[in-house]
């Protein structure tokens, strides 16, 4: 496993409140070593992985838990895009007889109540997974302070659940995004859609933890997964 530090300026463009996710989605489909022509993609969005895929495909089923996400994912002949919460049973029982070259999902399954179910039921449809995932450590510093501790998952406990089903590749990065002043950074935190288990601070401790949080960046650890073959 390598683990990579990425540095990033973004103060002036902090209203787009999805930077890091945009950028890992972008990854993702670049660093693919085929261009499969049947894809399955777990929290699709609004399509930010979907806008990376430059080649021909034959089928895209894409899931995702927000019905006004899937409202603004692209839609064609060939694209199928339901709303399910991939823990549930009607998530299995919609894929159960799909076939896929392979799953894309970015920035999403870090919130699995069962990812290791998950991981199984979809090694019986495909044969290749390629996914990132934001871990526990990403607001690390906000943790700290505030002794709260993430809602998502840990690095071990993904590639726990990955690797009881595929062999796998993991690389772990750290990105760091940098802001011009406090109120755009505590700004970006609310609303950036990665939770760092702040949002339950009252105001006593919200007020703590805006005087005692000295860095001018947020942290963001996320895990890229590539599985190379079954288990």
């Amino acid at each position: 496993m390598s683990v990579k530090n990425q540095f990033s300026k973004y103060a002036k463009e902090y209203q787009n409140h999805n930077i890091i996710q945009q950028i890992v989605a972008k990854s993702l489909v670049r660093e693919l070593n085929f261009k499969p022509k049947r894809i399955l993609e777990l929290g699709c969005g609004s399509g930010q992985v979907f806008s990376h895929i430059s080649w021909e495909i034959d089928f895209y089923k894409a899931i995702d838990f927000s019905a006004s996400m899937c409202e603004l994912h692209p839609k064609a002949s060939n694209i199928e895009v339901k709303c399910f919460d991939f823990d549930t049973q009607e998530f299995i029982n919609e894929i159960k007889s799909d076939s896929y070259d392979i799953v894309l999902s970015s920035s999403a399954l870090q919130w699995s109540k069962d990812l290791s179910k998950i991981i199984k039921h979809l090694s019986y449809i495909t044969n290749e997974i390629n996914a990132v995932l934001f871990t526990s450590n990403t607001f690390k510093t906000i943790q700290n302070i505030t002794k709260i501790k993430s809602p998502i998952l840990d690095e071990f406990s993904i590639k726990k659940a990955f690797s009881k089903y595929f062999k796998c590749e993991f690389e772990t990065i750290m990105y760091k995004l940098e802001f011009d002043d406090k109120k755009e950074l505590f700004d970006y935190i609310k609303k950036s859609g990665v939770s760092g288990g702040n949002t339950s601070l009252d105001f006593k401790e919200a007020k703590k933890l805006y005087k005692e949080y000295n860095l001018n960046y947020l942290e963001f650890e996320v895990i890229f997964v590539k599985t190379i073959s079954k288990l």
